[in-house]
């Protein structure tokens, strides 16, 4: 019996996929097809990303006031920038994918603008160390990339022609950081002419572009080739080799790097395609041991994971020797501080937390200054970005875009758990810029590039088949 959806047998079934096994994004190499005109929503778009401005310029001023009983001089200039910057990117979604979903870029440009005002604050406590202004330069480069993308990216399924150009790429990328000095511990940067960035950051993107590629060009054989052993069902090694090899030297690299943040996403990302891929659910069990297993390892014998194992286990051990907080527990202080509604902006005190306190703990600072309820409101932004991306992959038609889809959106999802369950001692903390809110040029210019995949994406999918000439919605 076939799934519903599906004719015929397994054998010859359009996709593959065995009875009961599979998914959605995977049931059918051609699912139904958008035959009647959807509403654009452009409009809908435009007013929430002014909603989106307004929200961040306020949040600007608040600061201000709350700090020294004034406006800050810098406002009308910082509402001029974010809004001109808001406004070129819609007009680009308007022209060049007009049928895209209407919550992406109003999302991107709230939890941006709500960045950069966090940062602002703490550049407040921190005179000495401004990185607003320069975090304000990277978020202008990656709007400008982002519209660079959506234009001159009219169909998503070019990349696929780019699936081994972007492996190597991003192979290299990984590597380079080898041969420049470790900073805190971790060789992740390179620092060129008094600039610096992660080269990791980009190389997520190659990644996923290559294994949606090479998944949705052999999805088949790794479904049902290969030996089954318990229950799953194993492909032959000479398709499974290649993406398992590549997984390998990626994580192998970044954790002699002691980049163990990536490593833990790169993994993430490449059980959760393998399994959309296949459909197969042993995929996840066998990730989840692995995962175990390889955390364990590394949580015992490498001396920079080991030292944060115990941290996360004894958040208080230095106050009980006397030696102050650490950096955990003054972000588990600074969380407990805001309660419910928060200290307000610019009232908070998540600066004693230290150097980190605007890339890794910078959610700690809106946990302490908006509270759970302002906390609360980015994670649901965060997951309707995310739910945005999946739906886009499920409503694609071609197995590489809902693959890229899925793996895009799940880089995003990803990092937001591991980010937010480090700095709330869910789990151990792992070096890693929470998406568009933390300190990190690197991180918001990739971030933006992802939101421009994913329109690009969303946009083929809500287009209809059938160019009628009904009155669009806009």
């Amino acid at each position: 019996m076939a799934k519903t959806g599906m004719s015929g047998t397994a054998g010859d079934s359009p996709s593959g996929v065995a009875p009961g096994a599979g998914i959605a994004v995977v049931a059918a190499d051609t699912p139904a097809p958008v035959t009647r005109p959807l509403p654009r929503r452009r409009g809908v778009e435009f007013t929430l990303i002014v909603v989106a401005v307004l929200l961040s310029v306020y949040g600007y001023c608040a600061v201000g006031l709350a700090q020294d009983g004034t406006l800050p001089p810098g406002a009308l200039r910082y509402g001029a920038g974010l809004g001109v910057l808001a406004l070129l990117a819609h007009l680009a979604v308007r022209l060049r994918a007009p049928d895209a979903d209407p919550l992406l870029l109003p999302i991107a440009v709230l939890l941006n603008g709500l960045g950069l005002v966090l940062i602002y604050r703490l550049d407040l406590a921190t005179p000495a160390d401004r990185a607003a202004p320069t975090q304000l330069n990277w978020s202008t480069l990656g709007v400008s990339l982002f519209i660079i993308a959506v234009v001159l990216l009219r169909d998503h399924r070019v990349l696929m022609r780019y699936t081994y150009v972007c492996v190597v790429g991003a192979l290299a990328l990984l590597t380079l950081p080898v041969f420049f000095p470790a900073v805190n511990g971790a060789r992740i940067w390179l620092r060129i002419a008094g600039f610096s960035f992660q080269p990791g950051e980009f190389a997520k993107v190659l990644l996923a572009v290559f294994f949606a590629g090479y998944l949705a060009a052999n999805r088949h054989a790794l479904t049902y080739a290969g030996r089954r052993l318990w229950f799953l069902q194993f492909p032959t090694g000479r398709v499974l080799g290649p993406i398992v090899a590549i997984w390998l030297l990626s994580v192998g690299v970044l954790v002699l790097e002691r980049d163990l943040g990536t490593s833990l996403l790169f993994f993430g990302l490449f059980v959760v395609m393998l399994y959309v891929a296949t459909g197969r659910t042993g995929w996840v069990a066998v990730g989840l041991l692995l995962a175990v297993a390889g955390a364990v390892a590394v949580g015992r014998y490498e001396p920079h994971v080991h030292s944060r194992v115990q941290d996360w286990l004894h958040p208080f051990a230095s106050i009980d020797a006397g030696q102050g907080p650490g950096q955990l527990a003054q972000s588990l202080f600074a969380f407990a501080a805001g309660g419910l509604s928060g200290t307000g902006l610019g009232r908070g005190h998540s600066v004693l937390i230290g150097f980190a306190v605007k890339s890794d703990f910078v959610l700690a600072t809106a946990g302490e200054e908006l509270g759970l309820a302002g906390l609360s409101a980015i994670f649901l932004l965060y997951a309707l970005l995310v739910t945005c991306g999946y739906r886009a992959g499920l409503a694609l038609r071609d197995p590489f875009g809902r693959l890229l889809a899925v793996g895009l959106a799940s880089i995003l999802a990803l990092q937001v758990f591991v980010i937010a369950g480090g700095v709330t001692g869910l789990i151990p903390l792992t070096g890693m810029a929470m998406p568009f809110l933390a300190q990190g040029g690197s991180s918001v210019v990739t971030n933006w590039i992802i939101v421009a995949l994913l329109i690009r994406m969303s946009d083929s999918a809500r287009r209809p088949l059938d160019n009628s000439s009904e009155t669009r919605v806009s």
